[in-house]
């Protein structure tokens, strides 16, 4: 079997790129990896993503939001995880079920357990190995969103600061609960800080 990390963090912490990096290291010693998003990372999960993502979708409820982004987590798992789990790749996921539990739960108030049981149903119970909690401040992070993309915010986004804030909050909570699985990293430090912070963990599952 292979190896199920995901990375975490508020909007604007630097997901992204610390998986390109992590990925380009990783295939400098040879180890096969697959690096991959969420929503998204197959055709159906796109799909899935371009509804939830775009502004244009302002009327859409927290429960149906939910489900979607649910629904693109099983074709994804189906589809890609466990797949290249299978042939004993590293998978580098953008985002995974902590940030159901952050967004859609504690961010808009649907019942933390009814988000944990519909994505642990999605996933048949699929957990990642290890996850990296790139912790920023929330007003941080949506400057950064702004400035870094040098287009208009997607629909989540453009939420407000307390909805944020929520879920920054969230993620150090369920980090708080799950420290035998996620590490939180500092994510104010250099880009390069930052990666030798998760490198320095990862090598001991390698």
């Amino acid at each position: 079997m292979g190896l199920f990390i995901t990375l975490e963090g508020p909007d604007g912490s630097g997901k992204s790129t610390q998986i390109r990096r992590l990925a380009e290291r990783l295939g400098s010693l040879g180890i096969q990896v697959h690096t991959t998003r969420e929503p998204g990372g197959t055709p159906i999960s796109d799909q899935i993503r371009a509804m939830l993502l775009d502004p244009e979708n302002s009327s859409m409820v927290a429960k149906t939001e939910m489900l979607l982004y649910a629904a693109s987590r099983a074709q994804h798992v189906a589809e890609v995880i466990r797949p290249n789990l299978a042939a004993g790749r590293v998978i580098l996921c953008d985002r995974y079920i902590d940030a159901s539990l952050a967004y859609q739960a504690t961010g808009l108030g649907i019942p933390l357990e009814q988000v944990r049981q519909i994505n642990e149903h999605a996933t048949d119970g699929l957990w990642p190995t290890r996850t990296y909690l790139i912790d920023v401040p929330s007003e941080l992070g949506l400057q950064r969103a702004a400035s870094g993309r040098g287009k208009q915010l997607d629909r989540i986004e453009q939420r407000d600061l307390d909805y944020h804030r929520r879920v920054r909050e969230q993620f150090l909570q369920i980090a708080s609960q799950e420290s035998e699985r996620i590490v939180v990293i500092d994510g104010t430090q250099s880009i390069d800080a930052v990666t030798e912070a998760i490198w320095q963990d990862i090598r001991q599952f390698l």
